[in-house]
C-alpha cells in the first residue's frame, strides 16, 4: 500500500459483502477491515469468521446481561475501567451457585444487599 496515511503497519483493506435471504426480504450489509498484511479472499472470510465467532461467544454475555454495548463511557481509562469491573462481577454471578440467569442474579443483587454480599465473599473465597 502506498504510504500518506496515518495507520502505522497498515498493510491492506479488505472488503467483505453479506447477503441475508429471508422469506420476504433480503438485506445486504458491506464491511471494510484495516488488515495489517495482504491475504487471500479465503484467508480473510477465515480470519473474519474467527473475529465474530470470539466476539459472538464472549461479548454477547456482557452486552446482555450488562448492555455494554450501550456503554457511552469515553473519557481517560474508565471505558476499560467499567469493563473490567463488568466482567469480574458477571464471573462472580457465574460462580453463584444459585440457579437462574446472570441477568437475574445481576438484577438481584441490586436490590439485595444480603444476596450481592454473598456474592462477593463467594467469590473473594476463590482467590
Amino acid at each position: 500500500m502506498q504510504e500518506g496515511h496515518q495507520w502505522p503497519g497498515l498493510g491492506a483493506v479488505g472488503r467483505i459483502t453479506r447477503r441475508r435471504e429471508l422469506v420476504n426480504k433480503t438485506t445486504e450489509e458491506t464491511a471494510y477491515y484495516l488488515l495489517s498484511d495482504t491475504m487471500s479472499p479465503a484467508r480473510m472470510i477465515d480470519v473474519t469468521r474467527q473475529h465474530w465467532a470470539i466476539e459472538n461467544s464472549l461479548h454477547w454475555v456482557l452486552d446482555v446481561t450488562c448492555k455494554e454495548d450501550e456503554n457511552r463511557t469515553r473519557r481517560g481509562h474508565g471505558a476499560e475501567n467499567l469493563a473490567l469491573l463488568r466482567k469480574l462481577a458477571l464471573n462472580a454471578t457465574e460462580r453463584e451457585p444459585s440457579k437462574g440467569s446472570k441477568k437475574g442474579k445481576r438484577k438481584t443483587a441490586g436490590w439485595d444487599d444480603d444476596y450481592l454480599l454473598a456474592i462477593i465473599q463467594q467469590f473473594a473465597q476463590l482467590r
